[in-house]
């Protein structure tokens, strides 16, 4: 296994503070990334590649285990357990009882298959390596659960979204990730979702919210009205007398609740009152006699 150099992908040395990671990342993943640069197979690679460092050294740990066993950081416990029991395994020709607490190098090739010392029988099974991916969708397309086919790895995996998903939720595709070491079980495919809103809503879990525009004389005098929801129009009512910045509730209109079929938010309408401009000389003039009336 070629040695990945994840500080050199993001640009970085190996003393970069988690700021400098952050920032690096944000960077290139803006640069790299699909939606930018489409049809383009190089800057497709660079963005997995970049995701995959971010993914490393952003979190302490797992950086702690890449400075310390390189591509086989995430097998690291796997050679200190190994490690831990050799002095009680070496009368019984442990396969651990060659390996130094300075060289760990031997365990590793050993474990991916490096060797043939007929030893093959005694080889741990390790889980194969997470992937991580982006998916960009717009809120429209989060309202209605769909089907959505993913190019990871060179490899097409149909999904199902379900209705509902938040901004920056994490789903788990199980199986769909690395693949096992000495027969292991396949690691999982994490789809983070970056969720973009191109419509009027403000989203809040369930729940949505739409500011209204309303001329002055519908505010005072009262009024059907028709509300844009995301599932079509609705006509409404408007009270006389409403005031600006006043908010209604319709009930069940909403956003889907994940995984919770059938069940909805509401939505939330919040009124702007809108003053007339450009009065007639007759407009000021009923105008003034109806503050005279007050």
């Amino acid at each position: 296994m070629a040695y990945i150099d994840y500080y050199k992908i993001l640009g970085l040395s190996k003393n970069a503070t988690e700021n400098e990671i952050k920032k690096a990342y944000r960077k290139l993943a803006r640069k790299y990334h699909p939606d930018l640069n489409p049809n383009d197979k190089t800057a497709e690679q660079k963005f997995k590649e970049i995701n995959e460092a971010n993914e490393v050294l952003s979190h302490p740990e797992n950086r702690k285990k890449y400075d310390t066993y390189g591509e086989h950081w995430e097998h690291g416990e796997d050679y200190e357990k190994a490690k831990h029991q050799q002095s009680h395994q070496q009368a019984s020709g442990s396969p651990f009882e060659n390996y130094s607490g300075e060289d760990f190098s031997d365990f590793f090739n050993d474990m991916f298959g490096g060797r043939t010392s007929g030893r093959s029988g005694n080889q741990v099974k390790f889980r194969g390596q997470d992937f991580n991916a982006q998916l960009q969708l717009d809120l429209k397309e989060v309202y209605t659960t769909h089907k959505r086919t993913l190019t990871v790895n060179n490899k097409k995996i149909r999904i199902t979204i379900p209705a509902g998903v938040q901004n920056g939720q994490v789903i788990k595709i199980k199986g769909h990730g690395g693949k096992g070491v000495n027969g292991g079980p396949n690691g999982d495919l994490l789809i983070e979702f970056l969720i973009t809103n191109s419509t009027f809503f403000k989203r809040d879990g369930s729940n949505l919210y739409l500011t209204k525009d309303l001329d002055l004389y519908k505010a005072l005098l009262g009024g059907e009205i028709v509300i844009d929801t995301m599932d079509g129009k609705v006509k409404f009512k408007v009270k006389p007398e409403t005031q600006n910045g006043s908010k209604i509730k319709l009930k069940g209109k909403g956003f889907p609740k994940y995984k919770k079929q059938g069940e909805f938010g509401n939505l939330f309408i919040i009124f702007n009152i809108i003053m007339p401009t450009t009065l007639s000389a007759k407009e000021k003039e009923l105008f003034t006699e109806l503050s005279k009336l007050r």
